[in-house]
């Protein structure tokens, strides 16, 4: 698969192999640097990156999504990176102590110099850490990066490779692709909503809910005969 940007062919790293890998990885730090976008592996799902903190990078990524109006979702390299792009309250300590690195997405109030970059009108953030260490070592070298699904997610049980996560019309926006392989088949991540009163469960995603009450004990589990609550901003349920 032959996958371009305006400027050429993309530089695509099997960082699979030991000796890529850090070639890799400067590579991607180096074109996020730019405001340029970078394919890479998260868990379960391949996503599309843009240093959060570029509007260069965080425009070329509602340009490849196609949508002016994307809240973008953020990924961390540690806990006490969080307050730089959100308020943090007890229960998302607890939370992101129990469960970080891994699949469990919180949703929570952006900080407001963030308004016109990340979040929509909504003025809330998605904030993950990742569990795949290529995308830890690559966060860990650049700091926050908004991070959206490369595309919609498998169907349960079926993994996914950088040739299928990319169509055409996305994957010519990239200048960097981390190729990881085929990532371990999963699901997307469990999502808790964290900027009303109370703390409300989105998705459960992979993770027991009888454990994150353990952590958050006033979580709101709604009943799913109901009616879904209202989703939190950005592409959530799709997230990788």
């Amino acid at each position: 698969m032959c996958i371009r940007d305006r400027d050429g062919p993309v530089m695509r790293i099997n960082v699979a192999l030991p000796d890529e890998r850090e070639r890799g990885l400067g590579a991607a730090a180096a074109a996020l640097r730019r405001g340029q976008l970078v394919g890479l592996p998260l868990d379960t799902a391949y996503g599309v990156a843009a240093d959060a903190f570029n509007e260069r990078g965080t425009r070329s990524l509602r340009v490849a999504k196609g949508r002016a109006d994307l809240s973008i979702p953020v990924m961390v390299p540690r806990i006490a990176t969080v307050s730089g792009v959100a308020e943090v309250g007890p229960d998302a300590r607890a939370l992101m102590k129990d469960f970080w690195p891994g699949p469990l997405t919180l949703v929570l109030p952006a900080q407001p110099s963030l308004a016109w970059t990340l979040t929509d009108a909504s003025g809330r953030i998605g904030v993950r850490m990742p569990l795949h260490p290529v995308a830890l070592e690559l966060l860990d070298r650049t700091g926050p990066l908004g991070v959206v699904a490369a595309a919609p997610a498998p169907a349960p049980g079926l993994a996914v490779t950088a040739d299928q996560a990319f169509p055409p019309q996305l994957a010519e926006h990239l200048t960097v692709l981390l190729d990881s392989g085929a990532l371990p088949a999963g699901t997307a991540s469990a999502v808790v909503d964290l900027t009303g009163a109370t703390p409300v469960l989105i998705r459960s995603g992979p993770l027991d809910v009888a454990d994150l009450l353990v952590s958050c004990p006033g979580l709101v589990v709604p009943d799913r005969s109901e009616p879904s609550p209202v989703p939190p901003p950005g592409p959530t349920p799709s997230d990788p």
